[in-house]
């Protein structure tokens, strides 16, 4: 008795190719948008100017605004300037970027990010869950439209920068009628 080797029928081959060729697309396109994601900055202090936007006073009076703030509240506030996305978009950069540098208190999530993308002219306030009932995403937009857009215009980076930290301590601590009244 001769042994004849089995072969799959035709349309059971071509299914098993198609699958592996989803499965070769599927890990072509993971690898590819994780090459695609910006690179992230150290935390290297409480402000991280690696698009080199704040002069040096700034920084040192917003280095210690933000430690007093912190001391007094627990809350953290964390400014981050880069040059590029890199092609990514703002939301999901800040969200890592955030994660990853683990700001607020363990537990408490009550960390702030404020991050601008110079060249891409981007920039977000990512508030953590804890914090998110008092620095609301309508007091993040009126700090950005109304401090920061218009100094970036006018080319004072420094500036804008620092009211925003100004009015985003002033509604951690529990004042948002300013800046609402301004809005």
């Amino acid at each position: 008795m001769t042994r004849r080797a089995i072969r799959p029928p035709a349309s059971g081959r071509f299914a098993a190719t198609i699958g592996a060729a989803l499965v070769a697309v599927a890990v072509l396109l993971l690898v590819g948008f994780t090459a695609l994601a910006a690179e992230l900055p150290a935390l290297t202090g409480r402000v991280v100017d690696n698009a080199g936007i704040i002069d040096a006073a700034t920084e040192a009076t917003l280095t210690r605004k933000l430690a007093d703030f912190e001391a007094k509240s627990s809350d953290q506030v964390v400014v981050a300037t880069i040059n590029s996305l890199d092609g990514e978009e703002i939301e999901p950069y800040a969200n890592r970027l955030f994660r990853a540098w683990k700001l607020g208190q363990a537990g408490e999530d009550n960390g702030v990010l404020l991050l601008v993308a110079q060249n891409d002219r981007k920039m977000r306030i990512e508030v953590g869950y804890g914090l998110e009932g008092t620095l609301t995403d309508l007091h993040t937009k009126l700090i950005i439209e109304n401090d920061m857009v218009p100094a970036f215009r006018a080319g004072d980076f420094s500036g804008g920068i620092a009211k925003a930290v100004d009015d985003m301590v002033m509604v951690l601590e529990g004042n948002p009628e300013e800046l609402e009244a301004r809005g």
